[in-house]
């Protein structure tokens, strides 16, 4: 396949990435809305992992700061937890890839939890935080979903 055709040239990066914040902005009933993927933190990664020299920590503090425009948050408390997991899946892109999938799937669940965390943290400052358990619900869909995200992306993105 010609370079300008490849999948993972930057307009599928933009489309996916694209596709991610419309994911993460449809409506919900109320009983599903907790257990919603952290589609954009799992693009960050998969991009960070399989592009790192395209996707990085800029553009996933972009993304943050995107993210919260969007959903009328503190300004920065995105683009805080998507750095740190851009800078520790670039970091580690590696070895990350050759795990297998059940590491993958810990990698994940831990890199959202690290996400979720840090956006715990700048809430309970602000004195806004969840009601419930199910705040970390997200997480466990997100793991639930990379097999799945990443092997999609993963053959959409291979050269014939």
């Amino acid at each position: 396949m010609h370079e300008t055709q490849r999948l993972d040239s930057g307009w599928f990066i933009l489309f996916t990435l694209f596709a991610a914040f419309v994911l993460t902005i449809i409506p919900l009933p109320a009983e599903v809305e907790p257990f919603r993927p952290e589609w954009v933190a799992l693009a960050v990664i998969y991009w960070c992992m399989a592009q790192p020299l395209r996707v990085g920590v800029g553009v996933a503090w972009l993304l943050g700061i995107t993210l919260d425009i969007i959903q009328g948050t503190l300004l920065g408390q995105h683009a805080l937890g998507m750095t740190l997991i851009a800078f520790l899946v670039v970091k580690f892109h590696q070895r990350i890839r050759t795990f297998p999938l059940w590491q993958q799937l810990m990698i994940v669940l831990t890199l959202i939890a690290i996400y979720k965390l840090l956006t715990l943290w700048i809430m309970g400052i602000l004195g806004k935080t969840p009601d419930t358990w199910l705040y970390w619900a997200s997480g466990l869909s997100s793991m639930l979903l990379w097999p799945w995200l990443s092997s999609i992306l993963r053959t959409k993105t291979e050269t014939k």
